[in-house]
């Protein structure tokens, strides 16, 4: 017997039980976006590989190491995403949605790298991001901090604390980083194999690392607050101010930094210690200088991408009701002739009642069987047609989550009877 086949490691099945959780997310956060004016855009999952090495940065770990990368049948070096800042910005540039406009976009789906699969961190993840294009001021970052805010609201998810830091302009983080790296030089023995690879390429993620034998070292190091410019502290200051003016309790986070090489000034994080390790369930900033990167004119940019599975974890943890869905209705048909009959009266009812859900048996089954089945949908009611039924025009209802007596009823004041206990 041939050994059955596999899903590949890091990637996941949503079940059918496990689904609903992630449409109750998906819809909540779309119902947020689409009260700030957020409109969605979809994206390609595939894109030349040339869009990330100039958008992420080809020294990062994500280029080097974690890109599914490969040549197509044309020879074409192609990648499926790891992130969706950079697709979303091509595919504004190539279809003009940038000159001379502003826009709010937010876009869900599928993300790839090759990690190491633990709780909360998968090969193929998803993520819900959010990007808008042509704001320069600090307006537009606090609004997007706002919105993971009243996301977290819509969701029931409490207690995420918000890390908020600026990495200020890149003339002010090129004075900082050759300050750092002085620093980290006079402290090379310190330094993790890790942290010496990136003191070449990008120290500022040395200010990243976890590693605890390093804790000390970089609370000594120096910080880019005192190389900020008055421009920069200004902006800071505003999205500060509206924060604290909106109830937003936030931390000021002077090592965040974020693994990505576009982004500039304001950088955030919600963070969680209900994950373990992967605490970051959502993450953004501003990236004025990437459009200009990947061969357009400069376009102020502001965003952020959150996690789905590691918000669903928190939300099985949290409220594993919150999304359970149940059937309302479900036909019990004993016979042929009452299954076919059922068919078309379940159609009726769909078309009077569309917003319940009406389950039909199908399968076949004697009564014991399809009431079974009809207690593990969930449903309310269950509505039961037989020969006896047909032959006198009526149908029963039986309640399946009470006591109450089954009462037998006309069709044709079946859907009289279903609006009222259902009002």
């Amino acid at each position: 017997m041939a050994k059955s086949i596999q899903a590949i490691r890091g990637m996941h099945d949503v079940l059918p039980q496990q689904s609903p959780l992630w449409q109750f997310l998906e819809q909540r956060v779309a119902t947020v976006l689409k009260a700030y004016g957020y409109r969605e855009i979809r994206m390609p999952i595939l894109e030349v590989t040339e869009l990330f090495k100039r958008s992420i940065g080809e020294v990062t770990d994500i280029v080097e190491k974690e890109m599914y990368t490969f040549d197509d049948r044309n020879g074409l070096s192609v990648t499926m995403r790891p992130e969706g800042t950079a697709g979303c910005v091509r595919a504004a540039m190539e279809n003009g949605l940038l000159h001379n406009q502003t826009q709010r976009l937010w876009y869900q789906g599928p993300m790839f790298r090759y990690e190491k699969p633990q709780k909360g961190r998968y090969r193929q993840f998803h993520q819900i991001g959010v990007e808008t294009y042509g704001m320069a001021g600090p307006d537009i970052d606090a609004e997007v901090i706002l919105i993971t805010a009243r996301i977290w609201a819509a969701l029931g998810i409490p207690e995420l604390e918000l890390q908020l830091n600026t990495l200020g302009t890149p003339d002010e983080r090129q004075a900082y980083r050759e300050e750092l790296v002085a620093y980290f030089s006079d402290n090379a023995a310190l330094l993790d194999e890790d942290s010496q690879r990136r003191l070449t390429t990008n120290p500022l993620r040395i200010l990243d690392s976890k590693n605890p034998d390093m804790r000390d070292m970089l609370d000594k190091a120096p910080t880019l607050m005192s190389h900020l410019g008055e421009e920069s502290q200004s902006h800071f200051a505003f999205i500060r101010e509206t924060l604290d003016s909106a109830g937003v309790s936030y931390t000021i986070n002077p090592r965040l930094v974020r693994g990505l090489d576009y982004y500039s000034r304001t950088v955030f994080e919600w963070v969680t210690d209900q994950l373990g390790a992967q605490g970051t369930v959502c993450a953004g900033g501003r990236y004025d200088g990437l459009v200009e990167q990947l061969g357009g004119k400069p376009v102020p940019a502001v965003g952020f991408a959150m996690g789905i599975e590691r918000l669903i974890a928190i939300l099985e943890m949290l409220q594993p009701d919150a999304a359970t869905v149940n059937a309302d209705i479900y036909l019990v048909l004993l016979g042929e002739e009452a299954t076919r009959s059922g068919l078309v009266m379940a159609e009726q009812l769909r078309d009077a009642l569309p917003q319940l859900e009406i389950v039909a048996n199908c399968g076949g089954g004697g009564m014991k069987a399809q009431f079974k089945r009809a207690d593990r949908s969930g449903a309310r009611f269950a509505l039961v047609l037989g020969d006896s039924e047909l032959e006198n025009g009526t149908v029963v209802v039986k309640p399946l989550r009470s006591d109450d007596a089954q009462i037998e009823i006309s069709r044709d004041d079946v859907v009289t009877a279903l609006k009222q206990r259902f009002a």
